[in-house]
């Protein structure tokens, strides 16, 4: 999760909401790829940490599915993020701050366990949350 904090304050610098995401191998050691906010920086609005994370991962591995691996992310992610989330196959995620407004991984809505899906990763929330959470409010705070 630090990791992923240290990338959304690189969103952050960028103007972006400060969201950060790091996608790890199945073994939990080994970084494949990190992510963070795009939007402002690249006029997409598919650039959430989570999307940009998952497509470098699958880029390295060179398979679309994340089968084992775990996504860490500093907020709770939105229904786009699940969904895309439950398609690339991730066994995990981890997440830090809910999203009492959008989030889709049990705070909102249920996405990534529902259990028409196929496929449910095993969900983990509310890591170093206090830190995550206070990085977004600094951020509105400043706007």
């Amino acid at each position: 999760m630090r990791l992923a904090l240290d990338e959304a304050g690189v969103a952050a610098l960028g103007g972006d909401v400060p969201v950060g995401a790091v996608v790890l191998s199945p073994d939990g050691t080994t970084v494949l790829a990190t992510g963070h906010n795009e939007r402002e920086a690249t006029g997409d609005p598919t650039a959430h940490a989570e999307v940009l994370a998952i497509r470098r991962a699958a880029a390295h591995l060179g398979e679309w599915r994340l089968s084992g691996c775990t996504l860490v992310v500093t907020l709770e992610p939105c229904t786009m993020c699940a969904g895309a989330l439950v398609q690339s196959r991730v066994d995990r995620i981890v997440y830090g701050a809910r999203d009492e407004k959008a989030g889709a991984a049990g705070s909102l809505f249920d996405v990534v366990r529902d259990r028409r899906l196929n496929h449910r990763p095993e969900v983990i929330g509310d890591v170093l949350a206090d830190e995550c959470a206070h990085l977004l409010t600094e951020f509105f705070r400043d706007r």
